[in-house]
């Protein structure tokens, strides 16, 4: 329990802080751009515990979900392979709906997409070291 809880936390802040850097930052000025698909911001401040409260859900799953099918295998490559499965399940699916639904331009859906892929790489390999065995 302790190894779930600390991997969640470090997992939630990690998160946090990269969706902070791409989505605050990196694409903040392309997103600037369609300012009608996004919430003004007093509108995005309201709303902002809601974005914690999906970090922190999706830190406690991603967490779950990892130590659920660890194998007994190089720790790097399970953390590697499990962020990209990850990415196609969420970001991939979620942004590629976002485009059927909404009319965001291509280059922007596949900045998120490409951004996310680096995100969760890194968040497979930051949960994949509280799994490891040690050698």
């Amino acid at each position: 329990m302790k190894k779930f809880l600390l991997g969640s936390l470090a997992v939630f802040l990690v998160c946090s802080t990269l969706n902070f850097v791409i989505h605050g930052v990196l694409l903040q000025s392309t997103y600037q751009q369609t300012p009608q698909l996004l919430r003004g911001e007093q509108d995005a401040q309201q709303h902002f515990p809601f974005m914690l409260l999906s970090f922190l859900v999706f830190s406690l799953a991603f967490v779950w979900i990892y130590a659920r099918g660890v194998e007994s295998r190089p720790w790097i490559g399970q953390g590697l392979r499990y962020g990209l499965a990850a990415w196609l399940i969420v970001s991939v699916t979620r942004y590629l709906t976002y485009f059927a639904i909404q009319p965001w331009p291509g280059s922007v859906v596949a900045m998120q997409i490409g951004l996310e892929l680096v995100m969760m790489l890194l968040l497979g390999i930051l949960v994949a070291t509280f799994y490891r065995k040690p050698a």
